[in-house]
Formats: structure tokens, C-alpha cells, sequence
């Protein structure tokens, strides 16, 4: 992830990290040991498709370098053959490529589908190249769109949404990824995937809820992390730091806003009984930004003091969005994350004046998508103005796109068992978000522990979006995920390494939602053993 604030800092914002799960869990199936011929396999088109053409080209493995905005590499991958199908659905004028790797020798009898992240649909060939490296087939479906922050296909040449894409990115072209990627390991190894297991974070971790409630017998098992279901929600949402600043006419600095968080972590700390650089279950930091008013920050030299107005900026903005009249519409940037990654702007010019600079993703769907006009100027948007386009998003697309539906009871039936964790520092897409679905989820299913019997939720303290990664930390969801569908081992914690607030890599293991993290009283706070997960107490 620090790489991927690096680009952000050059100016290619970005939606979420490349997802490399880890894949520890490896069983080697020896009936796939046979010879191995790369050859493109007659496919059945999925319902409402035609297959539009098929190709194999024999792969030598070594270092796959990532494509797109996105970049990235793995090493080490062995060679694979690549199986593209080009899918179109008769009068769409679409084009969607699923792409299938599948190992030459040591395939681990399994089966993995990668998700997107932003716009991007699917994986960007370092997803698929991890896969590859730990025995999975895999498969990737770039839905017949662009790239991360490729958003040149939503508007026709009418200047209407081009539903037949936005279905495909929102819903059918994971569920026909699926589909005709089983297809193609029955016909390259001559049997079918003895597990079939779905990974993604952001993007691909709503893609992954969207398959468990659709399409609930795809996959026997999802890691779906800091997903960004609620899209008709929290897309808007996203836009809620610049909207205040706009309306309050007031821009506070990076450092200004590193300061209000850091002082926020500080008095938060120890809500888990020690004080260890982390805050565990940020919802319940009630830390007032308007402590601050009138203290002195060092930023670049020079010395700001804290004002009424910076304190009302950062209130608003921890708040989230709420209408002219006050109703809360969704959540806002979590205590402790990164407020300048949606609060972004320029220094003042000669006479003063501070130009935003939205995240591209929330302003390209509420420009395109919401009001269909690109030239839309989203500095002149009012406070009643967005509640507005806020609802409108809701109305058009959450039939679509939102991802939200709690019916979970058929992936349920089927066996099915889907894992998520969530950085309580996400920048991009509020952890409240994720926990209140699970809390719709408990209702309609009848509460936490039939939940439990299949959907777990792990909430990571400190932690930034899609932070997981093995880069600003890391947790091993899939082995966790494989030792819970293949030997019915439920997980009750879900170790991981975190980093602190001064850059220190600590272990913990993370609760299972909605249990908390607890110090002991006694033992090293840098390890996990020193902790035990408890309930979380009235606040």
C-alpha cells in the first residue's frame, strides 16, 4: 500500500492495492501431474452469451509485471497456459475477455476467481500470477471495460449510461468469468475444480458479495475484503470532504489534518487497555477535533495555528454527510485514517484561492453516472444540492450496483463459507459501512451466531485500505478460508501483522466482529498473546 500512496502522492490516485492473496493452504494434486497440452478447449457459452472466440498461448512463467495504473510484478511463477474467451451478449454490443491461467505441472486441484479494484473488473495479471505460483487455475474477466480509472465507457455516444457495461461491471461478468472458467480446467485437466474459492478486496471484495448473493453456488468459499458494497452510497459519499471544505470556505493542510488525526490516535490509544500506537474499534474514538482550537502546528517550516474553522472542517468530515436539515446520510472517514486521501487540494495562489482535487473515483460517478454530465463543476455543489444527487444515486442504482441485499440464506444453503476483513483506518471506503451490512445480514438471518456458522467479519486496528496486503501489514484470509471450507475449521481470530502509529510492525489477532481486542495487563504489547478478544463494552 505505501507504494501505492507513493503514486497517489504523484498524482495517479488509485482505488485500492493490488490483491495478492497468499494461498498458504497448498495440497498438491498428483492426478493433475499428467501431460499437459495448451490448447484452446471448445467452451459453452454461458446463458445469455456467445462465446465470440477462444485462443491458448503457452506462458514460460518467471516475473509478470502488472499492467495498468495499478503496475505491480510477482516472481518465481511457473509456466501456465493462458486461455482467453471473448463473451458478448447478443445486442449489447459488448466485449468481455476472461482470461484463465491454469498451471502446466503441480496443479493444487483448486480453483480461484480474482476481482477488480476502482473501475477495473478484474485482475491486473499480478493476482493471476500469485494464483498460478500456488498451484490454482485462476480466472479474470476485465467485463468488456477499461482499466482503474478508465471511465470513458459509462456514457453512450447519447450521452445515456451504457447499461449493458455497467451490468457487466456490476454483477454478470463474474458470475460468466466463473462459469467458463470451470469449464476450461474440466476440459485442460480432465476434472473439475475439487474447491472453487473467490478472492478481491475493494472492487473485487463487493464482486464478491455480489456473487454470494446472487450467484451463491459459484464459489465454495470468498475473501471479500474492505468491500465496497453500499457503492450508491459511499461512492457519494466519498465526496463529502470536498463538498465541506467548498461550503466552508476553508481548506485546512495536509499537516493540518495529520495533526487532528494523530491527536485523535493519541487519545483513543488505550481504549484497549494499553497504550500501544493503535486504535482497537475506532467507532467508539469520540475524540472533539475542537480540542485542538488554538494549538500551534509545524508544517513545512512554518508555524498554523488550529481554528475554529479547521476543527468544523474535520468534525463534519469524521461525521460524514448529512442533509441541509441535519439527517445523517452515511459514514463518514474513519477516526485515524488518512483525511487528505478524499480531502486533497492545491497550495493558495497569489490572490488565495484553493482548488480541490476529488478522488477521481466518487467524482467520475457522480459526474458520469448520477448527473450523466461530465462538465458538472463539483466545487459549486451545495450542501442541499448533494443530498440530492446522493438519493438519486441510491434510487438508480442500488438495484444495480449496491450490493447491499442481507439474503444471504441460499449461499448459506449452499455450503457456501465467505470471510472479510477491514482496516478501521480505510480512507476510501468507511469500515462502518462492512460492519452495518453484517449487522442487516445478523437480522435477516437470525442473529449472530447463525451468521457465524458461515460469515465472519475481522476488523484490522490502525489499518488503511486493502492495508493487508503484505506491504502496510498483512493477514493470510485465504488459508484461513481453505482450512474452514476443506476441514471445517472456523475461524475464531484471524492472525495478522499490523503497523502502528510510529511504522512498528506488530502482531494481533484479529477479532472476530463484534468482538474487540483487549490487553491482558501484563506481557509485550507488540505481540499478540499479550491480547484476548472480549466483547465490547457500552458506549
Amino acid at each position: 500500500m505505501r507504494r501505492l500512496l507513493t503514486v497517489l502522492a504523484a498524482g495517479v490516485p488509485l482505488a485500492a492495492a493490488v490483491y495478492l492473496p497468499t494461498a498458504s493452504a497448498e495440497t498438491k494434486d498428483p492426478s493433475a501431474t499428467s501431460a499437459f497440452v495448451c490448447s484452446a478447449p471448445a467452451v459453452k457459452a454461458p446463458a445469455g452469451t456467445e462465446v465470440e472466440s477462444v485462443t491458448a498461448v503457452g506462458r514460460q512463467g518467471g516475473t509478470i509485471a502488472g499492467t495498468g495504473v495499478l503496475g505491480g510484478s510477482v516472481s518465481g511463477v511457473p509456466a501456465y497456459c493462458e486461455v482467453t474467451v471473448i463473451l458478448t451478449h447478443p445486442g449489447d454490443n459488448d466485449h468481455a475477455k476472461v482470461r484463465t491461467w491454469l498451471p502446466v505441472t503441480g496443479w493444487n486441484g483448486r480453483f480461484q476467481g480474482l476481482g477488480g479494484a476502482a473501475y477495473l473488473a478484474g485482475d491486473n495479471n499480478v493476482g493471476l500470477g500469485t494464483a498460478v505460483k500456488s498451484g490454482y487455475a485462476a480466472v479474470s474477466t476485465d467485463a468488456g471495460v477499461g482499466d482503474a480509472l478508465d471511465t470513458s465507457w459509462a456514457l453512450n455516444s447519447e450521452g445515456r449510461v451504457d447499461t449493458a457495461l455497467l451490468e457487466n461491471f456490476a454483477s454478470r461478468s463474474q458470475h460468466e468469468a466463473a462459469v467458463v472458467g470451470k469449464d476450461v480446467v474440466d476440459a485442460a485437466y480432465g476434472k473439475r475444480p475439487s474447491y472453487s474459492y473467490f478472492t478481491g478486496c475493494s472492487t473485487g471484495g463487493r464482486q464478491g458479495y455480489m456473487e454470494a448473493q446472487r450467484h451463491p453456488e459459484d464459489f465454495d468459499g470468498i475473501l471479500a475484503d474492505a468491500p465496497a458494497v453500499n457503492w450508491d452510497e459511499f461512492e457519494v459519499a466519498t465526496l463529502w470532504p470536498q463538498i465541506v471544505m467548498n461550503n466552508e470556505k476553508t481548506y485546512p493542510s495536509q499537516c493540518e489534518f495529520t495533526a487532528f488525526s494523530n491527536a485523535a490516535v493519541k487519545a483513543c490509544d488505550s481504549l484497549d487497555g494499553v497504550k500501544d500506537g493503535l486504535v482497537d474499534d475506532a467507532s467508539r474514538c469520540d475524540f472533539d477535533p475542537r480540542r485542538l482550537i488554538g494549538t500551534k502546528v509545524l508544517c513545512e517550516g512554518k508555524e498554523l495555528t488550529v481554528t475554529t474553522a479547521d476543527a468544523t472542517v474535520v468534525r463534519k468530515i469524521w461525521d460524514g454527510p448529512r442533509t441541509a436539515s441535519g439527517k445523517k446520510l452515511w459514514y463518514g472517514v474513519p477516526v485515524g485514517a488518512d483525511i487528505w486521501a478524499l480531502a486533497a487540494h492545491t497550495d493558495p495562489d497569489a490572490g488565495g484561492n484553493v482548488i480541490g482535487s476529488p478522488f477521481p473515483v466518487p467524482a467520475a460517478w457522480l459526474k458520469l453516472w448520477v448527473a450523466k454530465d461530465p462538465s458538472l463543476d463539483l466545487s459549486a455543489i451545495t450542501y442541499s444540492r448533494f443530498a440530492q444527487l446522493f438519493r438519486q444515486s441510491q434510487t438508480e442504482y442500488d438495484k444495480v450496483i449496491g450490493t447491499d441485499d442481507p439474503d444471504l440464506s441460499r449461499f448459506r444453503k449452499s455450503g457456501g463459507k465467505l470471510i472479510t476483513w477491514h482496516g478501521e483506518a480505510d480512507q476510501y471506503i468507511p469500515t462502518q459501512g462492512t460492519v452495518q451490512y453484517r449487522q442487516k445480514v445478523e437480522r435477516e438471518l437470525g442473529g449472530a451466531k447463525k451468521a457465524d456458522d458461515f460469515y465472519r467479519l475481522f476488523l484490522a486496528p490502525g489499518t488503511n485500505h486493502c492495508g493487508l496486503n503484505g506491504l502496510d501489514g498483512s493477514a493470510d484470509g485465504l488459508a484461513a478460508l481453505t482450512a474452514w471450507v476443506e476441514h471445517g475449521k472456523a475461524p475464531r481470530t484471524l492472525p495478522a501483522t499490523l503497523v502502528n502509529d510510529q511504522g512498528q510492525k506488530v502482531s494481533r489477532d484479529l477479532c472476530g466482529y463484534p468482538q474487540v481486542s483487549r490487553y491482558k495487563g501484563h506481557g509485550d504489547p507488540a505481540v499478540a498473546s499479550s491480547f484476548k478478544c472480549v466483547s465490547p463494552s457500552r458506549h
